[in-house]
């Protein structure tokens, strides 16, 4: 798998800044950059060259009578060239020669533009994607700390704005290599004004630097107060249909209210700075450019044609370190949306679930809780050793009060959380032993709520995945007692289902989340309270397509209705860390037997 441009930083938090962030990108993606930056070379030289036409031009037209005068070394080059190509060095041959050459260099910064363009697009896939693979890949306890709207900020924005500081970063080489170039050129004519360029660039800078910490500062809020504005939005929607009920919205205006005023603060210091550093570049570019032509003219005592050179040098370097600078307060700017993404990632790989082992069951035995003990990172406990089976080809019901952990016995069989105490052991394999993504690859697992998109009833049960065809499709929904509400549809498995499955009852989507758990054939279904959000004929529905598939797989159940218990082969009673003897059934009445 390639490397992202996370994979490249520096894991010494203190190597951190705009220069590891920029090396970091130019590791990641050498070809490209290389790429971009001898354009941007190339293109510099040819407007270089082609402005040396230009104004050798004009030093040939204003010399008034005085051709023994010593030509300068961009005269010298540009007739050069002219003879090279065959052709007498001329007003005429040169100012076409200039032109070409700069319509040579819009060709090669459009080449360089383009590979700068397919970086940043690149940049900000793979961010996210590394992202992505690094939060699936965490351990479940991870997954908990974790917040929908910190996510889903670091994917939409932080990526966004980190493959935006390449872009500003790409600028910024060419303007240097720009300056770099009109550098030499001044010095070239005369190593005193070259320097004098040099040096007022080095004012020009070092002046507004103070700018540019000022916007790095607030580029650090506006990425820490839109984590905490995502956040708080995305956990307030979540709850708008109860904030409403209660006429307590007007406290979600107040609380995002307060948040976007302070987002407002650090966007509005970041533009003053931007501002700032414009407005001041403008007059402290007239007085240098003042200042050289004092120089030139009154203190070198240079030809008048040479000061206009010489002025139209200063200024073009000056120019150029300037909007250099600016780009480099864009890179400042977003930099911390890049440090703020890279600690996601980091965080989420130290996390790392581990790949467990190399063996592989068919599930034909049993599962086994051999003296388990769990407890949350909190203290509470919720198995205290613990033993007991779940028979395999059989349906079996936990049971118990609410807070009682009778999920976390389902995320202890799945391995998304591993016993403090004991083992698990699967058809005599301990789980810890078994490949566990092969194990969960055998896991059919429907929530108490089961999301659904806003697409056809076949992408909600394949979700989109390659390799599951219609007849696979179909075939799970006839096993979820789906298939003959869904083909009375107009649109058959092509109906959508609207957002939230918002076309169906809640029966109907309940035995689509059970289709889509089935389209992979499982050994193991489980059932996470998945009837409880349901009236009660819809519960007796999705109960009869539980009890269609007793016997061809093993079903494993939370539940708190009499009826998913009534259809259990064995109950389990767990409270206060301990899972009561399993209730035995009568195989004439199906009643639960106890004792």
């Amino acid at each position: 798998m390639k490397a992202s441009p996370a994979d490249r930083a520096p894991a010494d938090r203190n190597k951190r800044g705009a220069l590891p962030m920029i090396t970091a990108f130019v590791r990641a993606y050498p070809g490209r950059s290389v790429a971009a930056l001898f354009a941007v070379l190339l293109a510099g030289l040819m407007d270089g060259l082609g402005m040396s036409m230009l104004l050798s031009m004009l030093t040939l037209a204003t010399r008034e009578g005085a051709p023994s005068a010593e030509p300068s070394l961009p005269e010298r080059v540009a007739a050069q060239v002219a003879q090279t190509l065959g052709m007498e060095p001329n007003a005429g041959v040169l100012l076409g020669l200039a032109l070409a050459l700069i319509t040579l260099k819009g060709a090669l910064s459009l080449l360089a533009n383009r590979q700068v363009g397919y970086t940043v697009a690149h940049i900000a896939t793979d961010l996210r994607l590394a992202l992505i693979r690094a939060v699936m890949g965490a351990r479940w306890r991870h997954h908990l700390r974790q917040s929908v709207g910190g996510l889903s900020n670091a994917v939409a924005t932080e990526a966004q704005r980190a493959s935006d500081a390449f872009q500003h970063c790409a600028d910024m080489t060419a303007m240097l290599l720009n300056a770099l170039i009109y550098m030499g050129i001044a010095l070239s004519i005369s190593w005193q004004a070259g320097l004098a360029a040099a040096l007022a660039g080095a004012v020009l800078l070092t002046l507004l630097q103070s700018l540019i910490r000022s916007s790095r500062r607030a580029g650090q809020n506006q990425t820490k107060l839109m984590k905490g504005l995502l956040t708080s939005i995305s956990g307030q929607l979540a709850a708008a249909k109860a904030l409403k009920a209660m006429a307590r919205e007007g406290h979600v205006d107040a609380l995002l209210s307060d948040q976007t005023k302070k987002l407002r603060r650090a966007i509005r210091r970041q533009v003053v700075s931007r501002e700032a550093l414009s407005a001041l570049q403008e007059p402290l570019l007239a007085m240098m450019v003042a200042a050289g032509f004092f120089l030139s003219l009154v203190v070198l005592k240079m030809p008048m044609a040479a000061v206009m050179v010489m002025l139209f040098m200063l200024a073009r370097v000056v120019s150029y370190l300037s909007k250099a600078q600016r780009a480099y307060q864009q890179v400042a700017v977003r930099e911390s949306a890049y440090w703020s993404l890279v600690d996601s990632i980091d965080a989420a790989v130290a996390q790392r679930e581990p790949r467990g082992g190399e063996r592989t069951v068919p599930l034909a035995d049993s599962i086994r809780f051999e003296a388990v003990s769990f407890a949350h990172e909190e203290g509470q406990t919720i198995l205290a050793d613990a033993s007991f089976t779940i028979p395999a080809q059989q349906l079996t019901v936990f049971v118990g009060p609410s807070g009682a952990g009778k999920t976390t016995v389902l995320d202890l069989v799945v391995g998304l959380l591993q016993p403090t105490a004991g083992r698990i052991v699967v058809d005599d394999v301990p789980l810890g032993e078994l490949d566990l993504r092969q194990w969960r690859r055998q896991i059919g697992y429907v929530p108490q709520e089961s999301i659904l998109v806003n697409e056809s009833i076949a992408y909600n049960v394949a979700l989109g995945e390659e390799g599951i065809g219609e007849d696979d499709i179909r075939a799970a929904l006839a096993a979820a007692d789906a298939l003959d509400f869904v083909d009375a549809m107009p649109e058959g498995i092509e109906t959508p289902v609207g957002e939230g499955g918002s076309r169906l009852s809640g029966g109907q989507r309940q035995r689509l989340a059970i289709a889509r758990a089935l389209v992979h054939r499982p050994s193991l279904l489980i059932l996470d309270e998945a009837t409880s959000s349901l009236d009660r004929d819809a519960q007796a529905a999705v109960i009869e397509t539980v009890r269609h598939l007793k016997g061809s797989l093993t079903i494993l159940a939370v539940a708190h209705q009499d009826l998913l218990v009534q259809a259990a082969d064995r109950v389990y009673r767990l409270a206060g860390g301990q899972v009561s003897t399993p209730v035995r059934r009568d195989p004439v009445t199906e009643q639960p037997v106890h004792g």
